[in-house]
């Protein structure tokens, strides 16, 4: 059951933190404030992904002949993304109940790891550079955005 607190007429400044405080404790440890919060962002995250999904669908009907253009690929990352976001918040508690075990692992090679994996991707993206100034090749360049993407 939600209380409902009255806010005294005779507040002064120095109270008003405390007040703010204690609302801000009452939501965060109640489970009916957080799960209306959690399914109004999985209706919203749902009413944006409906809405681009629309509006891919009407882009793609009005002009087919064009295929895959920026716009049409933006609403459907859209509709991807607040999708997935949507789902997310709306099986908000199934999801929190997934907890990661942290274990005692050494973490000392992780920089060393990360540094030569970017290098790795980034002299492959420089070769394909290369092999396309030397060679127009449309297979080479089609690879190529798809590596970059």
């Amino acid at each position: 059951m939600v209380r409902i607190r009255k806010i005294p007429l005779d507040l002064t400044l120095t109270e008003f933190p405390a007040l703010v405080s204690s609302w801000w404790d009452e939501v965060n440890e109640s489970t009916h404030w957080q799960d209306g919060i959690f399914y109004t962002l999985c209706a919203a995250y749902a009413l944006v992904s409906s809405i681009a999904l629309i509006q891919l669908i009407r882009i793609e009907l009005r002009v087919p002949e064009y295929g895959w253009t920026t716009q049409k690929v933006f609403h459907l990352m859209n509709v991807i993304v607040n999708g997935v976001r949507a789902v997310v918040f709306g099986f908000h508690k199934q999801v929190f109940l997934l907890h990661p075990k942290a274990r005692s692992l050494p973490s000392d090679k992780l920089r060393i790891s990360y540094a030569a994996i970017n290098g790795v991707i980034y002299v492959i993206q420089v070769c394909i550079w290369l092999y396309l100034w030397i060679d127009d090749n449309s297979v080479v360049e089609f690879i190529g955005k798809v590596f970059i993407a």
